[in-house]
């Protein structure tokens, strides 16, 4: 019981770390979309969009390598070490070829302005440079440290945020000729990749400490080992960024800004069972690697998955049961609120995400994780196949079912195969029962109840009373005796 509850204060700290930029993020969304109209926060989306694909391509899945083989190996200086030499050199050669072909690039890309791509490949390069020191600190049992060099990122940014969109115009303040002669014409929306480009520069240098205390040693041996784990993840991770953006890619294609604009932001509502999925990943993943080896492990492994599902199906009907108060406070404008009805859709696709990220153990722990990429293909071709045919006709309520269907595919195959190759004893009965509790109430609060929040309460409380009876008195008589 020690090392679970060991997993579940690093996944709080880690959560912490996750879940509060992220919901300063989420507030800056009622910030952006008060200033822009649907059409222009579609270039901040866009932005981001094309900014998560770059990023999987700069950083080739050695994270997750890093992990594997930090535990794995006895020589961690070696691992540390040619991790970073690998990443910080084709980092540089990256960015030098896509500078070079910046006009062409940005035309490509679709970006009106060069200035936001070379705004993009700055944040990318010094994103990519602190991702083996950020690994290294979750890997050494730093969360912390970790904690607060993430969120004072994300507070850079947020504060930045604030003084270019409200504060200066509030109070008709002059900014700084240095800035303005930098952005030059550009549109206001050019302030928002600025911030992020300090912020991101901000974290590079406070990580720069960490950087150069690496012994540096290069072994070509452990790197060819750690690219053969870690490019199949790559590819996993390009059709994961295709299930989680191509939607908004093809909708600004066939619908315009303003409808990807107003999709965009409503998705933001689906957020909040991403923070609860990143929170989790981020303890769980040091914690399935460095405990594969124990006698329990298994059973570790099955009773985190249904507290998992747990507490996701809890989320998604918090969310969906208090939809419009959560649609005023975060989303501003009413112009926004069209497209309410994907965020109960989205929020259940994310939870099988959740759920298919646990299961994801079994090809990692056992160095299968070709078939992490086989899945994610998968799951990528029914998002693309399913999207070119009916987002066209049904528009964005088209996109939201096929992240739903291309998530849950993906998770039923993960398991059917966990089966044969490394299998857990999952609760599968009690699984199915809290997702299917909460996928009842959240169909009857959002269908008959979505402005009634008295029933919505009631609900509620029958929900955390069931989860009450059924799991947590138990627990306290097991303690008692």
């Amino acid at each position: 019981m020690s090392t679970l509850k060991k997993f579940f204060k690093n996944t709080v700290i880690y959560g912490i770390a996750s879940v509060l930029p992220r919901a300063i993020t989420i507030l800056l969304t009622k910030l952006k979309t008060s200033v822009f109209v649907s059409s222009e926060y579609a270039k901040d989306t866009s932005f981001y969009v094309y900014a998560a694909y770059f990023n999987i391509l700069f950083t080739y899945g050695m994270e997750t390598a890093f992990f594997r083989f930090f535990t794995k190996e006895k020589e961690k200086d070696a691992i540390i070490s040619t991790s970073f030499i690998s990443i910080f050199t084709t980092t540089l050669l990256f960015f030098s070829i896509a500078l070079f072909f910046n006009a062409e690039l940005s035309t490509f890309f679709n970006f009106k302005n060069p200035l936001f791509f070379k705004m993009l490949l700055i944040i990318l390069v010094l994103d990519t440079l602190v991702v083996i020191p950020f690994a290294y600190l979750r890997a050494t049992n730093k969360p912390i440290q970790f904690a607060f060099y993430k969120i004072s990122n994300v507070l850079i940014y947020a504060i930045l945020n604030v003084l270019f969109l409200w504060f200066a115009p509030k109070f008709k303040l002059q900014l700084p000729s240095l800035l303005l002669n930098y952005l030059g014409e550009a549109p206001k929306i050019s302030y928002i990749f600025f911030s992020q480009v300090v912020a991101s520069f901000f974290t590079f240098l406070v990580m720069l400490p960490i950087i150069l205390k690496f012994k540096f040693t290069f072994d070509k041996q452990i790197l060819k080992k750690m690219l053969q784990y870690g490019l199949p993840i790559m590819l996993a991770g390009i059709a994961f960024i295709t299930n989680e953006n191509l939607d908004k890619i093809l909708i600004e294609r066939f619908k315009g800004e303003k409808i990807m604009g107003i999709y965009s932001a409503c998705y933001k509502l689906g957020v909040f069972m991403t923070l609860f999925i990143t929170a989790f990943k981020l303890g769980a993943e040091p914690f399935f690697f460095s405990h594969s080896e124990n006698k329990d492990a298994k059973k570790n492994y099955a009773t985190i998955l249904t507290w998992f599902v747990i507490f996701g199906s809890l989320i998604l009907f918090i969310i969906v049961a208090y939809i419009q108060l959560f649609a005023k406070v975060l989303l501003g404008k009413p112009e926004y609120f069209e497209a309410l009805n994907i965020v109960p859709i989205i929020l259940l696709a994310n939870l099988f995400l959740g759920i298919y990220h646990n299961l994801s153990i079994w090809y990692k722990l056992t160095d299968k994780t070709k078939y992490g990429m086989y899945f994610s293909l998968l799951g990528a071709m029914i998002t693309v196949i399913l999207s070119f045919i009916f987002i066209p006709i049904y528009g964005y309520i088209a996109s939201a079912w096929i992240t739903l269907i291309a998530y849950s595919f993906m998770t039923f195959i993960s398991y059917y195969y966990s089966k044969k190759h490394y299998e857990i004893t999952y609760n599968i009965p009690k699984i199915v029962f809290y997702l299917g509790l909460s996928i009842a109430l959240s169909l009857v609060s959002f269908y008959n109840f979505q402005k009634n929040y008295l029933i919505s309460t009631i609900m509620l409380l029958l929900f955390l009373g069931i989860i009450y009876r059924k799991e947590i008195f138990p627990l306290l008589e097991v303690q008692k005796k």
